[in-house]
């Protein structure tokens, strides 16, 4: 893996199955998201009622411009997963990740009790899977894909995180939108939060398989010693 930094300044990347969006682009792409969100949640609750899904919100959109950011620093595919198999991983994020916040007929029941520490906690939580996301992608450095893909000059990253958990992004992931649920409370949040559980293992199932045939033996033997997704569970 290499240890050399780029020297450009970081430039907004947003791709979305086989497009890729840079620049100005993105970065507007992401607003008219963010503005959507907002859109969602005024015309869910009452207009003038604040609901502390505003900062969820904020932190996801900081959280996806960073990770745009990023992707232009990656290093170049030799083999990734199909165009289909990437597409429908890809719709049932952006459809939990909405649904985090869209409160659908149904769906606005609590699935929790209305009590103070939970939304401090909810986006402690949040806050603090993003950070993990942010140090096991810096671990990853070029290598890093948003699929599932094999790199020239692919390495087996056992460093930072890696060295316990072999998918440690998606477990931020999932504490991210777990954050997210817990701030909402309802039941649409839950819903998303079901939506990417089931989506990720998924994708842990497809990626190991994949790493197995990349690295054979190696990837044998630090999976025997390590955990998919929770030390000591899973």
């Amino acid at each position: 893996m290499s240890s050399d930094k780029p020297k450009n300044e970081p430039v907004v990347v947003l791709q979305v199955g086989r497009w890729t969006l840079t620049g100005f682009t993105a970065g507007a792409v992401l607003f008219v998201l963010l503005a959507l969100i907002v859109g969602l949640v005024l015309l869910t609750r009452p207009l003038f009622q604040w609901t502390p899904l505003w900062i969820p919100a904020l932190l996801w959109l900081a959280f996806i411009v960073y990770w745009s950011a990023a992707a232009k620093y990656t290093s170049t595919d030799l083999r990734s997963e199909s165009a289909s198999s990437r597409r429908f991983h890809e719709i049932l994020l952006y459809a939990s990740l909405l649904l985090l916040f869209l409160r659908l007929p149904g769906l606005t029941a609590r699935w929790l009790p209305e009590a103070a520490f939970l939304v401090p906690f909810g986006i402690a939580l949040q806050v603090g899977f993003g950070l993990i996301a942010v140090w096991a992608r810096r671990q990853l450095g070029k290598q890093w894909s948003p699929g599932i893909t094999e790199k020239v000059g692919h390495q087996l990253v056992r460093s930072g995180p890696y060295r316990f958990i072999r998918h440690p992004i998606y477990t931020a992931m999932l504490g991210m939108y777990l954050g997210t649920a817990l701030v909402s409370g309802e039941l649409h949040a839950l819903v998303g939060l079901a939506i990417v559980s089931i989506a990720y293992q998924r994708k842990v199932r497809l990626e190991e398989q994949h790493l197995r045939r990349v690295f054979g033996i190696a990837y044998d033997e630090y999976q025997a010693r390590s955990w998919a997704l929770l030390p000591g569970i899973y």
